[in-house]
């Protein structure tokens, strides 16, 4: 199997992902990401390279990135220990300082156990495929292994933090005065920068999930487990609820009832905003071919079109990159405003959220009301030819069926999963019982066609 998946090298922490392959994996991206014009440039000038690093709380994260600078000061590359920040935040420090890459060490919302490793490039932008190919290739061959006064320095990125609270401060088109916002920090990389930013915003601020140990992250907490949230915002009476996940780069949120508002929801309310002020690139959204069909509708109706991608947030970036576009994301949270960051920042996104509820004067579920949500049913069919499923006649032949029913008021996607003999089934309807029949009805064709 390839040692990258979609967001970087994942695994359990001392299990597939140990400390020796840290070490190797940083010396090997030291050689890669160490070409170029601008590296020799700044090597044929008497400087070394520089790197960013940065982790979640997880206990596994001392060690992880430890061997990470290692493996970079060994080859020549000096380190700012970032500490602990979310991802977003790693990705603005490297651009914000010119560092040649960075490396951010994180399972995002997985339990504690596991652990991962993000790199990022001159810029703060994630890698390509191909990067991440030679990386890996890289591992097995020759490492830089400069002596003396050559090789790298680690040291304290000592404002790290501020400088991204600042960033994000200065991204606000409204302050948020007069709004009491709930953040659920997800026991994660946010619990020190989310309460400072929206404090220093204006909001009045009420935390959970802000305690990290080390192994009480995203455990009952965060945007995977909005039940408490909800019921703190319900309980304080405050205006909205705000949750990350346990690397912030996710956001959703809760209105002042409790009821939850998805990624669709939240780019919907943003992109009819940046359409008002002018800030919406012409006029388009980039989402996936997962986003809900009330989302493709509602931005319809405001005049914006809804450019669709491949499930996985850095699909939605390449198309946004090539494009130029200004936003875009997916329904689990993960927003991407162009205009000021590179990767999806939770903390980033659920500022602009509440932003708009100040501007406007509207609650959450006024804001939320522009976009109907269709009941989206989705059923994993095991055991069955993936590849098939595109092809095959009886299967295509329901799908049209189900599609015909529908019209305009729903919606199919049949999918195949990347890693498992599985097929998903999407089908969404203007009601419940409609979208389960349908989705039972077209599972039980893939069974009975596609069986292995």
């Amino acid at each position: 199997m390839a040692l990258f998946g979609t967001d970087g090298v994942r695994g359990l922490a001392n299990g597939p992902l140990t400390a020796e392959l840290a070490l190797t994996l940083a010396q090997a991206t030291a050689v890669v990401l160490g070409q170029g014009r601008i590296a020799e440039a700044r090597r044929a000038a008497g400087k070394r390279l520089t790197a960013v690093v940065a982790r979640d709380p997880r206990i596994s994260g001392h060690f992880l990135s430890a061997a990470v600078e290692a493996g970079l000061a060994s080859s020549g590359v000096d380190v700012l220990d970032a500490g602990t920040l979310p991802t977003p935040a790693a990705a603005f420090l490297i651009s914000d300082i010119d560092a040649d890459f960075g490396v951010m060490i994180s399972a995002s919302h997985n339990p504690a156990p596991d652990n991962g490793i993000k790199i990022f490039a001159r810029g703060g932008v994630k890698l390509p495929d191909e990067v991440e190919q030679r990386i890996e290739a890289a591992m097995s061959g020759p490492k830089l292994q400069p002596t003396g006064a050559n090789v790298g320095r680690v040291s304290r990125f000592s404002d790290a933090e501020d400088r991204y609270v600042m960033h994000l401060l200065a991204s606000l088109p409204h302050r948020l005065d007069g709004l009491h916002v709930v953040l659920d920090c997800a026991n994660g990389a946010a619990s020190g920068a989310s309460p400072e930013v929206f404090s220093n915003a204006g909001a009045k601020v009420t935390v959970i999930g802000a305690d990290p140990d080390g192994l009480n992250i995203n455990d009952g907490v965060g945007s995977t487990h909005l039940d408490k949230l909800a019921a703190e915002v319900v309980r304080v009476g405050a205006d909205v609820g705000i949750a990350h996940d346990g690397d912030a780069d996710r956001c959703l949120a809760v209105d002042a009832e409790g009821n939850i508002v998805d990624g669709d929801q939240i780019m919907a309310i943003l992109a009819v905003a940046m359409k008002s002020r002018g800030k919406l690139v012409e006029d388009t959204l980039v989402a996936t071919v997962m986003s809900n069909l009330g989302l493709h509708i509602a931005m319809r109706e405001n005049g914006i079109t809804v450019r669709k991608t491949a499930v996985g947030d850095r699909y939605v970036l390449e198309d946004m990159n090539a494009g130029g576009y200004s936003l875009g994301g997916e329904q689990s949270g993960h927003v991407i405003m162009s205009d000021f960051a590179t990767t999806g920042d939770g903390l980033l996104t659920g500022l602009h959220l509440v932003a708009e509820m100040a501007r406007q004067k509207k609650t959450l579920a006024e804001l939320a009301s522009i976009m109907t949500v269709y009941p989206q049913v989705m059923i994993n069919v095991k055991d069955v030819d993936k590849d098939a499923v595109s092809d095959h006649l009886g299967v295509q032949e329901a799908v049209k069926s189900v599609e015909a029913s529908l019209g305009e008021s729903g919606r199919v996607l049949l999918r195949k999963s990347g890693t498992e003999p599985l097929v998903r089934v999407m089908v969404e309807a203007a009601d419940a019982e409609t979208a389960n029949a349908h989705a039972a009805s077209l599972a039980d064709v893939v069974r009975k066609h596609l069986t292995l």
